[in-house]
C-alpha cells in the first residue's frame, strides 16, 4: 500500500472545505443503506439483493437543478450511447453543452484552485480559455476503447456516465447523480453496501461508499462513489491526479476528511480512461 500522499491530501481537503455546492446528508439528501451485498463476480446476471429498496431515499432535485454546475452536468447524462464498439456520435448542441459544463465549473472556487496548483507545477495553461480546452481534451476528447473499434468512449462517459461491454460488464459509472437518475428511472438496482474487511458497515452521513448494483442486465461486484459532492469536485480531483502522472494506472492514497482513500486514474493516450475512489477506511471507526 502506497504511503500518504500528503501535499494532495492537503490541496483536496482544501477543495473539500470549498466545495460550496456539496449537498450535505441528511438535509439534501438521504441513502438508505439497508443490507450488505453478497458476492458476486464481474457479469454475474443474477446475484443475491440485500436492499429492497433504492440506495437514494430522497434527493432535493430542486437544489440540483438551482446549482449550476449541477443543472448543466445533468444535460450532459444523455448525450451519450452507453455500448461499446458502438460509435459515438457528437451533435453541435452536445459541444454546447459540455462547453457550458465547463464554463460552469471553471467559475467555482474548487475549479479555480485546482488551477492554481497544476500553474505552480507547469501542468496547466495560465490562460483559462486555454486550461479549458486542455480539460475537453482530457475528458471529453472521443477514443476508441479497444483497438480497431470506432471512437466509441470518452473520459466523461466512462466515469460519470457509464458504460456496457457486449451486455455482460458494467463499466465506470463512479458518480452519484447520475446513480441517483438511473436509480430513479427503475434502470439500476442497488444490492446492498461492500462493507471493507472486518469494519463496521458505513452510515448514512458517510460521503464515500462501496455498493454493488446491477445496471443494464449486469452486475457490478463493486464499485466505489463519493455520495453529495459537486461535479466540479470529482473533476477536479481526477484531473490534478492525471496531469501530475504519467504512468498508465496512478493510485495515490490520500486522506480527505475522515476517509483515507486510494485514487485511481487510468490514462489512455492523452485521455482519461477511468477514475474513481477506493475507500480504504474512515477515521470514525
Amino acid at each position: 500500500r502506497k504511503s500518504l500522499n500528503h501535499e494532495l491530501s492537503k490541496l483536496f481537503n482544501e477543495m473539500w472545505d470549498m466545495d460550496v455546492n456539496r449537498l450535505t446528508p441528511g438535509k439534501d439528501y438521504t441513502i438508505d443503506l439497508q443490507g450488505k451485498a453478497g458476492a458476486a463476480q464481474q457479469g454475474d446476471s443474477a446475484v443475491q439483493d440485500s436492499a429492497v429498496r433504492h440506495l437514494f431515499h430522497n434527493v432535493n432535485e430542486e437544489r440540483l437543478k438551482s446549482i449550476k454546475t449541477f443543472a448543466t452536468f445533468i444535460s450532459l447524462l444523455d448525450n451519450y450511447e452507453t455500448s461499446t464498439g458502438v460509435a459515438e456520435v457528437v451533435t453541435p448542441e452536445e459541444i454546447v453543452e459540455n462547453n457550458c459544463f465547463l464554463d460552469a465549473i471553471l467559475a467555482t472556487e474548487v475549479m479555480k484552485l485546482a488551477h492554481e496548483y497544476l500553474l505552480k507545477k507547469n501542468l496547466a495553461k495560465p490562460n483559462l480559455a486555454d486550461f479549458k480546452y486542455q480539460l475537453y481534451d482530457i475528458w471529453f476528447q472521443l477514443y476508441a476503447r479497444k483497438q480497431g473499434d470506432r471512437p466509441d468512449s470518452c473520459g466523461f462517459e466512462h466515469v460519470f456516465v457509464g458504460e456496457t461491454r457486449r451486455g455482460k460488464q458494467i463499466l465506470g459509472l463512479h458518480n452519484w447523480v447520475q446513480f441517483y437518475l438511473q436509480e430513479k428511472r427503475n434502470q439500476i438496482d442497488y444490492k446492498g453496501y461492500v462493507a471493507r474487511k472486518n469494519k463496521t458497515r458505513p452510515d448514512k452521513d458517510d460521503q464515500v461508499l462501496s455498493i454493488q448494483f446491477s445496471w443494464k442486465g449486469s452486475v457490478k461486484p463493486i464499485g466505489s462513489t463519493f455520495i453529495g459532492v459537486s461535479p466540479e469536485f470529482e473533476f477536479a480531483l481526477y484531473t490534478v491526479i492525471f496531469l501530475l502522472a504519467e504512468e498508465s494506472v496512478t493510485r495515490e492514497t490520500v486522506k480527505i476528511e475522515e476517509y483515507e482513500l486510494q485514487m485511481v486514474v487510468c490514462r489512455h493516450g492523452h485521455h482519461i480512461g477511468t477514475a474513481y475512489p477506493v475507500l480504504l477506511s474512515t477515521s470514525s471507526e
